[in-house]
C-alpha cells in the first residue's frame, strides 16, 4: 500500500526523500508529503496528487536538514486531499509521523483524546496515532517509550516512522503487518516500506519483524519488540540491481515487464528443473518434503492475479500429482471456519509477500496446525518469513501496478512444483522428461508472441472504443480468461468479465450483441471442438470473436473475426502463452484511451490493509 521513507545521515534530505517516494509511487499515489527537522522545528509540506505535485512545492535550497520522513499515499480513511495527506502532526506540531496500515480502534482513541482537549485536523486514523504519541510523551518525556506505549494500545496494522523536535537526532520505525526495511549505509541510514527506495544508497538491509521497533540515530541503531525486549538483527543483501526498477527505454513499466517474461519465466525454473532426469530440485522445500509426500490435500490461497495463477496451479497439480487441490480467496479464508488438518498443505501465493489477507491466511494455517508454504517474489517479505518453507519466483521488482511477469513466473513455479510432487508419487520419468523439455521451450515461444506485438497493438486500437468485453476459456485456460478480463478492467477501466466458455449460455450470453467483443482462448487440445461450438454460439448472436489459437489452425478463421496465434505446447503450459496477447491487448487499449497504465486509478501495487 502506501510508500514510506525516512533518512538519518549526512546528506541533505529533501531531494533524497523525494527520489525515494518516486521509487515507491506504485505503492500509492493519491497524495504525498515530506517532514524535515529544520532549525529545531518540524517543517512539513504535503499535497494531493502525484509525487511530482509535491516536488514542485519543495525548494531544496531552503532545506539543509539531514533527517526527515516522507510518504506517498493510497487512501483508506479520509479522501485524498491536502489535509489528509501524510505526514501527520501531533496537536503541538512537535511530532510527525508517516503511517501505512489501519488503526482499527482509532475512533475510540480519538474520542478519548478529544475529551482531554486534544485537537485534530484531518479525517484519518493515522493522525490519531500522532496525537496519542504526543499525549503519552507529555507524561513519560521519552519518544521511544511514548511510541512503544502507543503501539501497545492500538489495534490494527502499521508501518510507521516517527520524527520529533523533542529528540531531533533520531527516527523511530515500527511495523505490524506492513513491511519496513532498514538500509545500512556509510554513516547513514535509510528506512522504507520497500527496498526499491534503498537500493540506490546501500544493499545492506535489515527487515523488521512484526511488533518490532528500530531506534535509528546517526551513529547506529537498535531494535527491540514493542514490549521492550531486545531483538537480534540479521543483515541481508538486496538481490536486484538499480536497473531493474528503471524503464530501460520502454514507455511504461508494464510494457517493460511484459517483454521481460521470456527471461523471468526461465529465471523461475533456472537451476531447479533437472530436464535430463525429468525431475525438479526445490531446496526451499527440503524441510517439508515428507509432509508433501504424505499430503492428502493442498489448499492454495491468494488474491487478485495470484489467485488466477493458483487456479492454473490447481489444474496442473491435480493432473500430475493426483492430489486434490482447493483454491481459496485469501480475503475469505480466515473468515470461514475452514476445516484444516495436520496433513494439509496450504500454499500462500503473493507477489509482494505482504498481502494482508494472504498473510492472515498463513497465520490461520499455523494456528490450526497445517503446514504453510509460501510462493513469493520479494526476498525477506512477511510471508517468506512466516511460512515453514517456500519457493521464490525470482521475477525481480515488478513496478507496474497491474501484475504481468509475476503471473507467468508464478505459473512457472507452480508447474515445476506439480512436476516435483508428481515424481514423488506416480509420474514416470519419461513423462517427467517430456514435460521438462516443453517447459524449457516456453521462453522462446513467449518471445515469438512478443515479436508480433504490432499486430496485437493494431487490433487493440481498433477495438478501443468498446465499453464491454467478455473473456472465455475452458480447462487450463479458464483462469486465463479471468486474468485477461482483470487486466482490461485494471488499466483501461473497461468493463470486462471472464467466464468458463461452457457457462456462457447460463447467463452472459444475454449480453452478447454486435457491440460486444468476445475474446476466446481456443487452442488445440482435447476440448477444442467444444470451444468451437461456444464460438458459434457467440457468432449466432452477432458477437465479435477474437480467438487466441494455436499456430497452424486455419479452421479457426472460419469462425473468428480476428485470430491471434500462439505456438503449440502441452495443454497445461498453454496459459503462459495465451495470457501474453491478453496482457498486450489490455496494455495497448489503455494507451490508446490515454489511461495511466502504470498507476491506474484507485489501485496500489501491494494491498497491505484489509
Amino acid at each position: 500500500m502506501c510508500g514510506i521513507v525516512g533518512y538519518v545521515g549526512n546528506q541533505k534530505v529533501s531531494n533524497l526523500l523525494i527520489n525515494g517516494l518516486k521509487r515507491m509511487e506504485y505503492r500509492g499515489y493519491d497524495s504525498a508529503g515530506i517532514s524535515v527537522l529544520q532549525d529545531g522545528k518540524i517543517q512539513t509540506i504535503k499535497k494531493s496528487g502525484k509525487v511530482s505535485q509535491l516536488e514542485k512545492l519543495v525548494d531544496h535550497t531552503l532545506y539543509d536538514s539531514t533527517i526527515g520522513i516522507a510518504h506517498t499515499r493510497w487512501a483508506t480513511h479520509g479522501e485524498p486531499n491536502d489535509i489528509n495527506a501524510h505526514p501527520h502532526h501531533s496537536s503541538d506540531d512537535k511530532i510527525s509521523i508517516v503511517h501505512n496500515g489501519i488503526i482499527e480502534n482509532y475512533a475510540a482513541i480519538k474520542k478519548n483524546l478529544q475529551e482531554k482537549g486534544y485537537t485534530f485536523r484531518s479525517e484519518t486514523d493515522s493522525e490519531v496515532l500522532a496525537v496519542m504519541i504526543q499525549a503519552i510523551y507529555e507524561k513519560v518525556q521519552c519518544l521511544e517509550e511514548a511510541v512503544r506505549f502507543a503501539l501497545n494500545e492500538v489495534d490494527g496494522t502499521f508501518g510507521l516512522l516517527v520524527l520529533s523536535s523533542h529528540e531531533p537526532d533520531r527516527i523511530i520505525a515500527a511495523r505490524r503487518g506492513s513491511p519496513m526495511v532498514l538500509g545500512i549505509g556509510d554513516g547513514e541510514y535509510i528506512v522504507a516500506s520497500d527496498a526499491s527506495a534503498i537500493i540506490q544508497h546501500t544493499r545492506q538491509v535489515v527487515y523488521l519483524n512484526d511488533n518490532e521497533m528500530a531506534i535509528i540515530k546517526r551513529d547506529g541503531f537498535e531494535t527491540k519488540t514493542i514490549m521492550n525486549e531486545a531483538t537480534t538483527t540479521h543483515i541481508q543483501e538486496i538481490e536486484f540491481d538499480l536497473e531493474h526498477i528503471e524503464k530501460a527505454g520502454y514507455e511504461h513499466f508494464m510494457l517493460k515487464e511484459i517483454f521481460e517474461q521470456p527471461e523471468t519465466f526461465r529465471d523461475a525454473f533456472r537451476g531447479r528443473l533437472l530436464a535430463d532426469k525429468g525431475n525438479v530440485k526445490l531446496g526451499g522445500l527440503t524441510q517439508v518434503q515428507e509432509k508433501l509426500r504424505q499430503a492428502k490435500r493442498i489448499i492454495i490461497t491468494a488474491c487478485g492475479t495470484s489467485w488466477h495463477s493458483a487456479l492454473v496451479g490447481e489444474y496442473i497439480i491435480e493432473n500430475l500429482a493426483q492430489i486434490p487441490v482447493e483454491v481459496e480467496y485469501a480475503s475469505e479464508f480466515r473468515y470461514r471456519n475452514t476445516p484444516l488438518y495436520p496433513d494439509d498443505i496450504v500454499i500462500a501465493i503473493s507477489q509482494s509477500g505482504e498481502t494482508a489477507d494472504t498473510l492472515a491466511a498463513v497465520y490461520e494455517t499455523k494456528q490450526k496446525g497445517a503446514t504453510p508454504i509460501g510462493i513469493v517474489n520479494v526476498v525477506g517479505s512477511s510471508i517468506a518469513r512466516e511460512t515453514e518453507a517456500g519457493i521464490y519466483i525470482h521475477a525481480g521488482p515488478e513496478i507496474g501496478v497491474a501484475s504481468t511477469k509475476a503471473f507467468t513466473s508464478q505459473i512457472s513455479v507452480l508447474t515445476i512444483l506439480a512436476l516435483y510432487l508428481g515424481r514423488m508419487r506416480n509420474l514416470s520419468q519419461s513423462d517427467g522428461k517430456r514435460i521438462a523439455a516443453e517447459i524449457l521451450e516456453i521462453p522462446d515461444k513467449i518471445r515469438r508472441i512478443l515479436n508480433r506485438s504490432d499486430e496485437i497493438k493494431a487490433l487493440a486500437k481498433k477495438q478501443a472504443k468498446s465499453r464491454n468485453y467478455l473473456y472465455l476459456g475452458r480447462g487450463y485456460n479458464f483462469p486465463v480468461a479471468l486474468e485477461g478480463a482483470l487486466k482490461m478492467k485494471e488499466i483501461s477501466y473497461i468493463h470486462a468479465e471472464g467466464y468458463p466458455a461452457a457457462e456462457m449460455k447460463h447467463g452472459p450470453i444475454a449480453l452478447i450483441d454486435e457491440n460486444m467483443p468476445v475474446v476466446i482462448v481456443a487452442t488445440k487440445d482435447e476440448i477444442y471442438e467444444k470451444v468451437i461450438s461456444n464460438i458459434q454460439e457467440v457468432r449466432a448472436r452477432k458477437g465479435k470473436v477474437i480467438a487466441i489459437a494455436t499456430e497452424g489452425d486455419e479452421n479457426i478463421k472460419d469462425y473468428a473475426n480476428h485470430v491471434i496465434y500462439i505456438p503449440s505446447t502441452l495443454p497445461m503450459l498453454t496459459p503462459v502463452l495465451a495470457v501474453i496477447p491478453l496482457q498486450l491487448i489490455a496494455y495497448y487499449t489503455a494507451v490508446e484511451l490515454g489511461c495511466n497504465v502504470d498507476q491506474p486509478r484507485n489501485l496500489a501495487k501491494s494491498v497491505t490493509v484489509e
